[in-house]
Protein backbone atom coordinates (compact mmCIF):
# COMPACT_ATOMS: atom_id res chain seq x y z
CA UNK A 1 0.00 0.00 0.00
CA UNK A 2 2.85 2.54 -0.79
CA UNK A 3 0.42 5.08 -2.25
CA UNK A 4 -1.76 4.75 0.47
CA UNK A 5 1.26 5.57 3.27
CA UNK A 6 2.37 8.36 0.94
CA UNK A 7 -1.15 9.70 1.35
CA UNK A 8 -0.77 9.60 5.20
CA UNK A 9 2.44 11.08 4.63
CA UNK A 10 1.34 13.96 2.84
CA UNK A 11 -1.06 14.93 5.83
CA UNK A 12 1.26 16.08 7.82
CA UNK A 13 3.47 17.89 4.30
CA UNK A 14 0.26 19.78 4.12
CA UNK A 15 -0.17 20.86 7.81
CA UNK A 16 3.08 21.57 7.94
CA UNK A 17 3.50 23.83 4.87
CA UNK A 18 -0.29 25.75 6.88
CA UNK A 19 2.16 26.15 9.61
CA UNK A 20 4.40 28.47 7.46
CA UNK A 21 2.01 31.55 7.40
CA UNK A 22 1.16 31.42 11.06
CA UNK A 23 3.56 33.81 13.38
CA UNK A 24 3.45 33.47 17.09
CA UNK A 25 1.83 31.03 19.40
CA UNK A 26 -1.03 30.69 22.01
CA UNK A 27 -1.76 28.72 24.72
CA UNK A 28 -4.81 26.98 24.24
CA UNK A 29 -6.97 23.74 26.43
CA UNK A 30 -8.29 21.88 23.52
CA UNK A 31 -10.20 19.55 25.79
CA UNK A 32 -12.11 19.44 28.85
CA UNK A 33 -10.43 17.15 31.50
CA UNK A 34 -12.75 14.22 31.86
CA UNK A 35 -13.02 11.95 34.35
CA UNK A 36 -9.40 10.48 33.07
CA UNK A 37 -8.22 14.39 34.28
CA UNK A 38 -5.84 15.75 30.92
CA UNK A 39 -5.16 18.79 31.94
CA UNK A 40 -2.34 19.84 29.92
CA UNK A 41 -1.91 23.30 28.48
CA UNK A 42 -0.90 22.97 24.76
CA UNK A 43 0.99 25.67 22.54
CA UNK A 44 -0.51 26.08 19.11
CA UNK A 45 1.17 28.14 16.42
CA UNK A 46 -2.19 27.58 13.56
CA UNK A 47 -5.64 27.02 14.08
CA UNK A 48 -7.64 24.96 14.38
CA UNK A 49 -9.84 25.40 10.65
CA UNK A 50 -5.82 25.25 8.71
CA UNK A 51 -5.70 21.92 10.40
CA UNK A 52 -9.02 20.41 9.70
CA UNK A 53 -9.35 21.97 6.13
CA UNK A 54 -5.66 20.32 5.38
CA UNK A 55 -6.93 17.06 6.84
CA UNK A 56 -10.27 16.94 4.92
CA UNK A 57 -8.34 17.50 1.42
CA UNK A 58 -5.71 14.65 2.37
CA UNK A 59 -8.19 11.96 3.85
CA UNK A 60 -10.45 12.63 0.60
CA UNK A 61 -7.18 12.16 -1.50
CA UNK A 62 -6.04 9.03 0.49
CA UNK A 63 -9.95 7.69 -0.25
CA UNK A 64 -9.68 8.26 -3.80
CA UNK A 65 -6.61 6.60 -4.34
CA UNK A 66 -7.72 3.71 -1.85
CA UNK A 67 -10.56 3.28 -4.25
CA UNK A 68 -9.06 3.44 -7.36
CA UNK A 69 -6.81 0.74 -6.05
CA UNK A 70 -9.89 -1.58 -5.06
CA UNK A 71 -8.87 -1.46 -1.64
CA UNK A 72 -11.33 0.55 0.02
CA UNK A 73 -14.87 -0.71 2.08
CA UNK A 74 -14.43 -4.20 0.66
CA UNK A 75 -15.92 -6.32 2.90
CA UNK A 76 -19.57 -4.38 3.56
CA UNK A 77 -19.75 -6.60 6.83
CA UNK A 78 -16.52 -5.48 8.17
CA UNK A 79 -16.95 -1.93 7.42
CA UNK A 80 -20.52 -1.97 9.23
CA UNK A 81 -18.69 -3.92 12.27
CA UNK A 82 -16.20 -0.80 12.76
CA UNK A 83 -18.78 1.71 11.65
CA UNK A 84 -21.18 0.70 14.26
CA UNK A 85 -18.32 0.86 17.19
CA UNK A 86 -17.67 4.34 16.08
CA UNK A 87 -20.74 5.32 15.98
CA UNK A 88 -21.00 4.20 19.96
CA UNK A 89 -17.90 6.18 20.59
CA UNK A 90 -18.89 9.87 19.12
CA UNK A 91 -21.63 10.66 21.72
CA UNK A 92 -18.75 10.36 24.45
CA UNK A 93 -16.16 13.10 22.42
CA UNK A 94 -19.19 15.85 23.78
CA UNK A 95 -17.54 15.08 27.77
CA UNK A 96 -14.11 16.31 26.21
CA UNK A 97 -14.98 18.58 23.55
CA UNK A 98 -18.67 19.60 22.71
CA UNK A 99 -18.42 20.72 19.78
CA UNK A 100 -16.56 17.44 18.12
CA UNK A 101 -20.28 16.34 18.57
CA UNK A 102 -20.91 19.11 14.95
CA UNK A 103 -17.76 17.44 13.81
CA UNK A 104 -18.34 15.50 9.76
CA UNK A 105 -17.02 12.36 10.93
CA UNK A 106 -16.96 9.66 8.31
CA UNK A 107 -15.14 5.57 8.56
CA UNK A 108 -13.53 3.78 6.24
CA UNK A 109 -11.76 0.99 5.96
CA UNK A 110 -8.76 0.23 3.81
CA UNK A 111 -8.16 -3.47 3.18
CA UNK A 112 -4.19 -4.13 4.12
CA UNK A 113 -2.49 -6.18 6.12
CA UNK A 114 -1.13 -3.55 8.02
CA UNK A 115 -2.38 -3.23 11.97
CA UNK A 116 -2.69 0.62 12.02
CA UNK A 117 -5.98 3.42 12.27
CA UNK A 118 -5.93 6.79 12.25
CA UNK A 119 -8.55 9.77 12.98
CA UNK A 120 -7.36 12.89 11.37
CA UNK A 121 -8.46 16.60 12.54
CA UNK A 122 -12.27 17.05 12.37
CA UNK A 123 -12.95 13.03 13.06
CA UNK A 124 -11.45 11.57 9.87
CA UNK A 125 -11.07 7.71 10.39
CA UNK A 126 -9.40 5.09 8.68
CA UNK A 127 -9.30 1.49 10.05
CA UNK A 128 -6.95 -1.00 8.69
CA UNK A 129 -8.24 -4.26 8.11
CA UNK A 130 -5.15 -5.72 9.40
CA UNK A 131 -6.15 -4.87 12.70
CA UNK A 132 -9.22 -7.09 12.27
CA UNK A 133 -8.31 -10.11 10.59
CA UNK A 134 -4.67 -10.69 11.96
CA UNK A 135 -5.68 -9.48 16.12
CA UNK A 136 -8.88 -11.01 15.99
CA UNK A 137 -10.32 -8.07 17.98
CA UNK A 138 -13.29 -8.12 19.85
CA UNK A 139 -15.57 -4.71 19.58
CA UNK A 140 -13.90 -3.32 23.00
CA UNK A 141 -10.79 -3.86 21.72
CA UNK A 142 -11.86 -2.34 18.46
CA UNK A 143 -13.57 0.63 20.51
CA UNK A 144 -9.96 1.14 22.40
CA UNK A 145 -8.13 1.63 18.87
CA UNK A 146 -10.67 4.04 17.81
CA UNK A 147 -11.22 5.68 20.64
CA UNK A 148 -7.21 5.81 21.37
CA UNK A 149 -7.13 7.58 17.62
CA UNK A 150 -10.17 9.79 17.91
CA UNK A 151 -8.49 11.23 21.17
CA UNK A 152 -5.34 12.21 19.19
CA UNK A 153 -7.84 14.40 17.08
CA UNK A 154 -10.07 15.68 20.10
CA UNK A 155 -6.64 16.56 21.83
CA UNK A 156 -5.07 17.89 18.34
CA UNK A 157 -1.99 16.75 18.82
CA UNK A 158 -1.12 17.20 14.85
CA UNK A 159 -1.65 20.22 15.63
CA UNK A 160 0.57 20.88 18.19
CA UNK A 161 3.16 18.91 16.89
CA UNK A 162 2.89 21.38 13.67
CA UNK A 163 3.62 24.05 15.96
CA UNK A 164 6.60 22.62 17.03
CA UNK A 165 8.52 22.38 13.79
CA UNK A 166 10.80 24.98 12.93
CA UNK A 167 10.40 26.61 9.56
CA UNK A 168 14.42 25.66 8.80
CA UNK A 169 13.60 22.66 8.31
CA UNK A 170 11.23 22.92 5.31
CA UNK A 171 13.20 23.62 1.92
CA UNK A 172 13.07 26.88 0.07
CA UNK A 173 11.54 24.83 -3.00
CA UNK A 174 8.45 23.91 -0.59
CA UNK A 175 7.63 27.88 0.75
CA UNK A 176 7.56 28.61 -3.04
CA UNK A 177 5.14 26.12 -4.01
CA UNK A 178 2.62 26.91 -0.93
CA UNK A 179 -0.17 28.73 -3.28
CA UNK A 180 -3.82 27.73 -2.23
CA UNK A 181 -5.46 24.43 -2.59
CA UNK A 182 -3.03 22.90 -6.12
CA UNK A 183 -0.05 24.21 -4.44
CA UNK A 184 -0.66 22.51 -1.35
CA UNK A 185 -1.13 19.37 -3.31
CA UNK A 186 1.75 19.83 -5.33
CA UNK A 187 3.27 20.19 -1.78
CA UNK A 188 1.96 17.17 -0.57
CA UNK A 189 3.27 15.16 -3.41
CA UNK A 190 6.71 16.56 -2.99
CA UNK A 191 7.03 16.26 0.30
CA UNK A 192 5.10 12.41 0.98
CA UNK A 193 8.00 11.15 -1.33
CA UNK A 194 11.05 12.09 1.24
CA UNK A 195 8.90 12.34 4.42
CA UNK A 196 8.21 9.69 6.70
CA UNK A 197 5.08 9.74 9.08
CA UNK A 198 6.32 11.51 12.48
CA UNK A 199 5.63 9.72 15.75
CA UNK A 200 3.25 11.24 18.49
CA UNK A 201 5.55 12.22 21.02
CA UNK A 202 5.00 10.10 24.52
CA UNK A 203 3.44 13.01 26.22
CA UNK A 204 0.65 12.73 23.39
CA UNK A 205 0.48 8.88 23.14
CA UNK A 206 -0.24 9.04 26.79
CA UNK A 207 -2.90 11.46 26.63
CA UNK A 208 -4.44 9.47 23.51
CA UNK A 209 -4.73 6.37 26.00
CA UNK A 210 -6.36 7.77 28.72
CA UNK A 211 -9.02 9.56 26.85
CA UNK A 212 -9.46 6.78 24.78
CA UNK A 213 -10.11 4.31 27.73
CA UNK A 214 -12.91 6.54 28.75
CA UNK A 215 -14.47 6.97 25.63
CA UNK A 216 -14.38 3.57 25.59
CA UNK A 217 -16.30 3.25 28.68
CA UNK A 218 -18.76 6.31 27.95
CA UNK A 219 -19.62 4.33 24.89
CA UNK A 220 -20.30 1.17 27.23
CA UNK A 221 -17.29 -0.83 25.87
CA UNK A 222 -15.01 -2.79 28.88
CA UNK A 223 -12.36 -0.46 29.31
CA UNK A 224 -9.76 -2.67 30.22
CA UNK A 225 -10.08 -4.39 26.96
CA UNK A 226 -7.10 -1.67 26.16
CA UNK A 227 -5.10 -3.71 27.69
CA UNK A 228 -5.58 -7.00 26.12
CA UNK A 229 -5.20 -4.95 22.93
CA UNK A 230 -1.86 -4.08 23.92
CA UNK A 231 -1.26 -7.37 24.32
CA UNK A 232 -2.07 -8.64 21.22
CA UNK A 233 -0.32 -5.95 19.39
CA UNK A 234 2.63 -6.67 20.98
CA UNK A 235 2.58 -10.13 20.34
CA UNK A 236 1.82 -9.16 16.74
CA UNK A 237 4.88 -7.00 16.63
CA UNK A 238 7.21 -9.17 17.56
CA UNK A 239 7.75 -7.78 21.09
CA UNK A 240 7.24 -4.20 19.82
CA UNK A 241 4.26 -1.99 19.12
CA UNK A 242 2.99 -1.30 15.52
CA UNK A 243 4.24 2.02 14.30
CA UNK A 244 1.22 4.54 14.91
CA UNK A 245 1.52 2.86 18.79
CA UNK A 246 5.59 2.68 18.92
CA UNK A 247 6.22 6.30 21.23
CA UNK A 248 5.00 4.63 24.50
CA UNK A 249 6.99 4.08 28.12
CA UNK A 250 8.07 0.00 28.88
CA UNK A 251 5.25 -2.31 28.08
CA UNK A 252 4.59 -2.83 31.59
CA UNK A 253 4.30 0.35 32.59
CA UNK A 254 2.55 0.96 30.30
CA UNK A 255 -0.39 -1.81 30.50
CA UNK A 256 -0.03 -0.95 34.46
CA UNK A 257 -1.01 2.96 33.33
CA UNK A 258 -4.17 1.68 31.19
CA UNK A 259 -5.72 -0.65 33.75
CA UNK A 260 -5.22 2.08 36.33
CA UNK A 261 -7.55 4.91 34.04
CA UNK A 262 -9.61 1.77 33.09
CA UNK A 263 -10.29 1.34 37.05
CA UNK A 264 -10.86 5.54 37.59
CA UNK A 265 -13.82 5.35 34.49
CA UNK A 266 -15.20 1.74 35.14
CA UNK A 267 -18.18 3.57 36.71
CA UNK A 268 -19.07 5.59 33.77
CA UNK A 269 -18.56 1.98 32.11
CA UNK A 270 -21.46 0.47 34.74
CA UNK A 271 -24.04 3.39 34.26
CA UNK A 272 -23.62 3.33 30.32
CA UNK A 273 -24.19 -0.72 31.01
CA UNK A 274 -27.21 0.13 32.78
CA UNK A 275 -28.38 2.62 30.12
CA UNK A 276 -28.05 0.19 27.36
Amino acid sequence: MKRLTRSHAALQATVLALALGTAGCETVQTTQPGAVGVTRTQRMAISSEEIQAASAQAYQELLREAAAEGVLDRDPAQVARVRSVTARLIPATGAFRPEALRWNWETHLFDTNDINAFCMAGGKIGVYSGLLDQLQLTDAELAAVIGHEMAHALREHVREQVSAQQVQQLPLAILSAVTGNEGLAQLGDMVADVTLTLPRSRQAELEADRIGVELAARAGFDPTAAVSLWRKMRSAGGGGPPAFLSTHPSATDREAQLMQAAQVVMPLYRQALARR
